[in-house]
């Protein structure tokens, strides 16, 4: 068994929008309707003085999501952890929609739960 990661840059990303804890709060209300998610709590929210950004987290039974934002290098950082494979979701879609983002890079990690597993994994890769 093993569970899924999410790890997502956005680059060229609309400064003002970094800076906007609604289109945030946007992002992560659809991540969590479209993909079923289950949130433990409301998501936390800090925004730095100055630059703007913004550090949102939001608990999920299934693990978590994470967000950073770097408005004045006009670059998102987000991350989706599930404990549970989960189908795949168009993150690059709703980045340039929300975020007016020019390019976006998703890696999709397996996160193997026991080592037989890993074992078996890296068999197959010929490592």
């Amino acid at each position: 068994m093993n569970g899924i990661e999410w790890v997502v840059e956005a680059f060229g990303c609309s400064s003002q929008a970094l800076r906007d804890p609604a289109a945030l709060e946007n992002l992560f209300r659809r991540m969590i309707a479209e993909m079923n998610l289950r949130p433990v709590e409301p998501a936390q929210w800090h925004q730095f003085p100055g630059t703007g950004g913004i550090t949102g987290l939001c608990l999920l039974a299934e693990s978590h999501i994470a967000c950073h934002t770097f408005p004045e290098h006009g670059s998102l950082c987000l991350n989706l952890f599930c404990c549970l494979p989960r189908a795949e979701w168009d993150f690059e879609s709703a980045l340039r929609e929300l975020f007016d983002a020019a390019a976006v890079s998703v890696r999709r990690l397996q996160r193997p739960y026991e080592l037989k597993h890993e074992l078996k994994l890296k068999q197959a890769a010929g490592d």
